[in-house]
């Protein structure tokens, strides 16, 4: 097995005193694409973030190529690790390609400009998602989906070794959504390391090759899909009856929950008083 690209060592994430996940211990190599998963709450993003430097840890250590996080300045971090934030405010006024070409900025000093080639690539990583006839359009007259689109070839034109997406496919159509998991795919077959943040727990058995589930404020498991995405493991983690069959078609996992008929006769009560 090749080096570690990212080592946590006994570590523990939150909000001040109030611990969200404890005791984090787990080596992230290249070319995994990782899938964090569990329930709303559960501390995917903060620790997708407390990982990343953007929130302080608790405790513990988290390492980027045997270094620890601490030793690498921001300029330096930006250059390994490509971030796409679950919620992006963009200033008035900025267009595709504006966003695009900010991923180009890690690489350049504070008095150059953006070089043609960083032009090149930035219309490249646009055709590639799809967000080329996007390229001069201000961000304030495109869809959610479009934007999305749109910030994630700013990702890649980053071109880091290291991928951090925080629900990516949010509001991506069913298409789109799958076409980003296999990018995410194409791109760990080149080297490229991904830990995403998913909800989508079909997609993230299709594509990725580790899933992380995130319960009981620890990482209940962290192995290959059909290890981690049992009923069992995953009731618990959702706090649901969850059903999970492999499809004799396609021969994938597919996972729904099952019908709790106490908890729907209780909603149907309650439906009941609330539309007298």
């Amino acid at each position: 097995m090749s080096e570690a690209v990212i080592e946590l060592k006994k570590l523990s994430i939150g909000y001040g005193p109030k611990k969200v996940i404890g005791d984090v211990n787990t080596k992230i190599y290249k070319g995994d694409l990782v899938g964090i998963v569990g329930c709303n709450g559960a501390g995917k993003s903060t620790l997708l973030k407390t990982i990343r430097g953007l929130l302080p840890k608790q405790s513990g250590e988290v390492l980027y190529f045997n270094r620890p996080l601490e030793e690498y300045e921001d300029k330096e971090l930006a250059r390994s690790i490509a971030y796409l934030q679950q919620q992006v405010e963009l200033g008035f006024g900025y267009t595709g390609r504006d966003v695009v070409l900010a991923g180009r900025y890690p690489f350049m000093k504070w008095w150059e400009s953006e070089t043609e080639d960083d032009e090149k690539l930035a219309l490249a990583c646009m055709d590639y998602t799809g967000t080329l006839d996007l390229a001069d359009r201000p961000l304030t007259e495109v869809s959610g989906g479009q934007k999305q689109r749109i910030l994630w070839a700013k990702v890649l034109a980053q071109q880091t070794p290291i991928l951090f997406l925080d629900e990516p496919t949010t509001g991506l159509d069913m298409v789109y959504q799958e076409e980003l998991f296999r990018f995410a795919k194409q791109l760990v077959s080149m080297g490229k390391t991904i830990l995403m943040v998913v909800h989508e727990l079909n997609f993230a058995a299709k594509y990725c090759n580790r899933i992380l589930l995130l319960g009981e404020q620890k990482i209940l498991a962290d192995d290959a899909p059909e290890k981690v995405f049992t009923e069992d493991l995953l009731s618990r983690a959702y706090h649901a009856k969850i059903k999970v069959v492999k499809n004799p078609v396609t021969e994938s996992i597919e996972i729904s929950t099952k019908v709790d008929a106490e908890k729907i006769a209780k909603e149907n009560k309650l439906l009941n008083q609330i539309c007298q």
